[in-house]
């Protein structure tokens, strides 16, 4: 399926990263070109939702938050890397002005992102302490000085396995280049929708390996040990568990619209950043 053209803008909200005076002054000038060309320019991050594009400055975790700013609406995400090249802040900042005249000239095309939906439950009560959505992963992890814990998982009301491990990350095919590829798990296409990643963090088993379910099985992940014990979401929140502690992680019906950047298709930032073929 071709990926849709993302629609001319006429409001764009401008979301940068708020540590970098360098973000902060990019941000300013961004807002006075699209101004320049009739283009109305959103600075207060609580606008975002009333965008018809987001521009963000800064790297992926920049991009993460905007994405939850806009609370499920399908706004186009334009982001724009203002260190070295990233994952889904496709755009070096020495090419912002080129994108964006791509955007406004209707020729810039979306590339949709699934979204997990998270719940946890305190033991056997069906009150959720977390009702959230993320965009790369959730991870269930001990704590540093902790042993490993040990976590049932179920999927579609099936049982997997126990994992015995220090964890472990449910992923969809965006997050697939973050944490679960460094503990050892597949690299996924992010055109594809229709997956979730289940990776293991340190089994004691070595034979549990990473699994790629549907995405239409809601995993039940409970924790059966007691300890320091946590589940973070996107790495920009977390909440602590304790023993009995259930959290239901299934696929959401929101999508993540992501900007393509029109000089560079995935695998090439793969290569670009993984340093694929270098010596």
């Amino acid at each position: 399926m071709p990926n849709p053209v993302c629609p001319v803008p006429r409001r764009v909200g401008i979301v940068h990263k708020v540590t970098s005076p360098e973000a902060a002054a990019a941000a300013a000038a961004a807002a006075q070109y699209l101004r320049g060309r009739g283009v109305e320019a959103l600075l207060d991050e609580a606008q975002a939702p009333e965008a018809d594009l987001l521009l963000v400055l800064g790297g992926d975790g920049t991009l993460i938050h905007a994405s939850r700013l806009l609370d499920g609406k399908s706004v186009p995400i334009l982001g724009v890397n203002m260190g070295s090249l990233g994952f889904m802040t496709e755009v070096p900042y020495g090419q912002l002005y080129q994108a964006l005249d791509v955007v406004m000239a209707g020729k810039a095309l979306i590339s949709e992102r699934m979204k997990l939906g998270v719940h946890v439950h305190r033991g056997s009560s069906q009150a959720k302490v977390v009702d959230t959505e993320v965009l790369n992963e959730v991870v269930i992890a001990k704590g540093a000085l902790a042993p490993m814990c040990e976590l049932e998982v179920t999927a579609g009301g099936q049982f997997v396995t126990s994992y015995k491990a220090d964890g472990v990350i449910v992923a969809t095919p965006t997050g697939s280049t973050a944490y679960s590829m460094a503990a050892n798990g597949p690299i996924l296409h992010p055109a594809m929708l229709g997956v979730i990643l289940l990776t293991p963090i340190c089994p004691h088993t070595l034979t549990q390996r990473p699994i790629v379910l549907p995405d239409d099985m809601k995993l039940d992940i409970t924790l059966q040990t007691r300890g320091e014990v946590v589940v973070s979401l996107d790495g920009q929140g977390f909440i602590k568990l304790e023993r009995a502690d259930r959290v239901q992680i299934k696929q959401t019906a929101n999508r993540v619209m992501l900007v393509r950047n029109p000089n560079l298709d995935y695998f090439g930032i793969l290569r670009a950043k993984l340093k694929w073929g270098e010596r």
